[in-house]
């Protein structure tokens, strides 16, 4: 089992990305300096935002239900017909992107996976702190789940970064408060151990997209005190218990301090009796997904994903889909970084 202290290096293509935005940076002669120009400029799909539309009959703009009034939101309807519908939340780390940086992500999701999918804008810190976004997520669940049968009935939960935290405690939610039940979880890349420490954090603590100072700045815009870090509605681990949540697909990226947060994770739902599988993309780094245009791991992944929700919401086996039938392998705890890795329960 490889060293979970050897660090992997970055493929050619992320490379290539992660020296053009150090270049485009030391360019600039202006930088942000106001969380309004922060957001404007991160709030930007990868890919033209009509040409992505094209891949889904349509997409409606609209409003659902948060916990204080009502969230912006697009709802991406799928040719053909449809099965299901998927609640995504976004990343950001809470306090920036939006539906715009995750537009032809969902349009892709959709159309691969042939389920509806909504994407919210829930409220972003450091105005809405702790635990607002998970209020927010929980009150369009809610809705979701009392309109579903307008899309086949069944419901997944899907987000990236700080969007795969909140799906995730939605499905932790959603079991302690009876319901709406669950078909899947899909969590790309996310943070679920709060201030537990894990061997990924070092070995890429700076220099891959995501560092660890970066994720204190996040967490100090988000959290009230230093106790929200062991809460499980931010950090999924401290679950009293991982028994009975919906099967977990987890995408993760090789080179990115949260990696070794999926493995063990999953494999701590496997332990509860839980269905988990992780799949890491080796040479990628944190957000990957967001690049898509750019890096053939991230369509791969999106494309992953899609049909593992595919399978999930037509009442199919999520492992079968996810693993694209080879034999799964069982992680262990102590899953380490730096390894492609698939892990089924």
């Amino acid at each position: 089992m490889p060293d979970s202290t050897v660090v992997s290096r970055p493929g050619l293509l992320t490379r290539l990305l992660l020296g053009s935005m150090k270049l485009r940076v030391g360019r600039r002669t202006e930088v942000p300096h106001t969380l309004e120009d922060i957001r404007r400029k991160l709030d930007r799909p990868c890919f033209p935002m009509a040409l992505s539309s094209l891949q889904v009959r349509r997409v409606v703009e609209c409003r659902v239900p948060g916990s204080h009034g009502l969230l912006s939101a697009r709802l991406y309807v799928p040719y053909g017909r449809v099965h299901g519908v998927v609640l995504f939340m976004h990343g950001g780390g809470y306090v920036h992107c939006g539906l715009n940086s995750h537009h032809g992500i969902c349009c892709r999701l959709a159309r691969q996976s042939g389920a509806a999918v909504l994407s919210i804008a829930y409220s972003l810190a450091p105005e809405n702190r702790f635990p607002v976004a998970v209020d927010d997520c929980w009150a369009a669940l809610q809705w979701l789940a009392g309109e579903a049968h307008r899309w086949g009935g069944p419901i997944a939960v899907a987000g990236d970064s700080a969007g795969g935290t909140l799906a995730a405690v939605l499905a932790q939610m959603a079991r302690d408060r009876g319901g709406p039940e669950l078909a899947m979880q899909l969590l790309y890349y996310p943070s679920l151990y709060g201030e537990r420490d894990v061997p990924s954090r070092q070995t890429y603590a700076s220099g891959y997209m995501l560092s660890t100072k970066l994720m204190e700045w996040y967490a100090e815009q988000y959290i009230r005190t230093p106790a929200d870090l062991r809460d499980p509605r931010l950090a999924p681990i401290y679950a009293r218990s991982l028994a009975g949540l919906a099967p977990a697909v987890i995408g993760l990226a090789q080179c990115d301090p949260l990696h070794d947060e999926g493995t063990g994770y999953a494999a701590a739902m496997q332990q509860a009796g839980c269905v988990a599988q992780t799949r890491t993309w080796r040479g990628t780094v944190h957000g990957f997904l967001n690049f898509y245009s750019f890096l053939p791991a991230g369509r791969e992944a999106i494309r992953y994903g899609a049909h593992a929700l595919k399978r999930a919401l037509r009442g199919g086996r999520v492992v079968s889909a996810a693993a694209g039938g080879r034999p799964p392998v069982t992680a262990s705890p102590s899953a380490p970084s730096g390894q492609s890795d698939r892990s089924a329960a």
